[in-house]
């Protein structure tokens, strides 16, 4: 799957490892959820850096359809909360 960080770019992500992205998801919806901002923060860089970690960064020129798009690093909890949909920012 291709996975598109917002203002970064793009990375190749095997699909075995959606599982451990969303349990990442599953907690940064619940601090959402209960306006824990400090935590929303923590959360949304340790999502954000195993993309990273087990993702292939695509070459810059590369413009491949992204099934998943994430937040940039900086994103407020607003920003993401208008982003979210019924399953968090990792579809099931």
């Amino acid at each position: 799957m291709i996975v598109r960080i917002m203002g970064e770019g793009q990375v190749k992500l095997a699909d075995s490892h959606v599982v451990e992205l969303n349990e990442l998801d599953d907690v940064l919806l619940k601090e959402m959820e209960s306006g824990d901002g400090p935590g929303f923060r923590t959360t949304l860089h340790a999502l954000l850096d195993k993309v990273r970690e087990l993702g292939t960064p695509l070459p810059d020129d590369s413009l491949e359809p992204s099934e998943l798009i994430l937040p940039a690093p900086d994103a407020t909890l607003e920003d993401v909360t208008a982003m979210l949909g019924d399953d968090g920012l990792i579809p099931s």
